[in-house]
């Protein structure tokens, strides 16, 4: 590790827990991040800055101003351009040494197949089930652990779905995708800025311990964030052994 790596990444270097190695592991590790809005924007710059090695992010939607009240990563002279692209700029800015990959792209099957196969951890900030479901999948097949986070208007949600182990859930053990939920935008219901925030920058710090060995992380537990309470509460959520995406499957070794 160079010096000037040792002074950027001193802060964490001094955490008895992370130290050279486990920021050897990070500046290694590639990230994969789906959403390049109001989780992502936080989870990413907190990703760069702590100086993962290659963040991929995929997201093919434009910067619109209303985006701006939450979605911290992009500015006002953005407006207009392409989201990934808005990120991959703020994260240069934090940090030129990193590799930035972008794809302003559906994050679809036949993608997710090629891009969470090179990646060590993925983070799924997106804003809708069909999106979830997919990265899911994907995160299955190729037994990748997923940083999941959801938000709308005061109530944030954060699990970890991790495969490898046994006894982790997926995400489709919890929200099966033939289940009927509802699905909410922040277009229609809105979102208080700071909740999104809130579980973004969790998803960054889950994300972070998943690469640098730090455990324990929140697999087999799902987060609950009021921010009219500020408030958080957990619950423990175990694998269905009926689940039409993992319940066939068997743990890695």
């Amino acid at each position: 590790m160079e010096d000037q790596d040792l002074l950027r990444y001193s802060r964490h270097i001094l955490l008895e827990e992370f130290g050279i190695d486990g920021q050897a592991r990070v500046s290694a590790g590639h990230a994969l991040v789906i959403g390049a809005g109001g989780l992502g924007s936080p989870a990413l710059l907190y990703l760069a800055a702590a100086g993962v090695g290659q963040i991929s992010l995929v997201d093919d939607d434009a910067l619109d101003l209303t985006n701006l009240q939450r979605q911290i990563a992009h500015t006002t002279d953005r407006v207009g351009m392409a989201k990934v692209e808005s990120a991959a700029a703020a994260m240069r800015a934090i940090n030129p040494d990193i590799r930035i990959e972008t794809h302003r792209l559906r994050a679809d099957d036949a993608l997710l197949a090629e891009l969470v196969a090179g990646a060590d951890v993925v983070l799924d900030c997106s804003d809708n089930f069909a999106t979830r479901h997919a990265v899911n999948r994907a995160c299955v097949a190729h037994a990748k652990p997923l940083v999941a986070g959801a938000a709308i208007r005061f109530d944030g949600q954060l699990s970890v779905y991790d495969t490898r182990d046994a006894a982790s859930p997926c995400y489709a053990c919890l929200f099966p995708p033939d289940a009927d939920f509802e699905e909410t935008r922040c277009a229609v219901l809105g979102v208080f800025a700071p909740v999104v925030g809130t579980i973004g920058t969790l998803q960054a710090s889950e994300a972070l311990k998943l690469l640098a060995g730090i455990g324990p992380s929140l697999a087999g537990r799902l987060l609950m964030f009021d921010g009219r309470r500020t408030a958080f509460d957990s619950l423990g959520v175990a694998r269905d052994p009926g689940c039409s995406v993992c319940g066939h499957r068997q743990p890695a070794p």
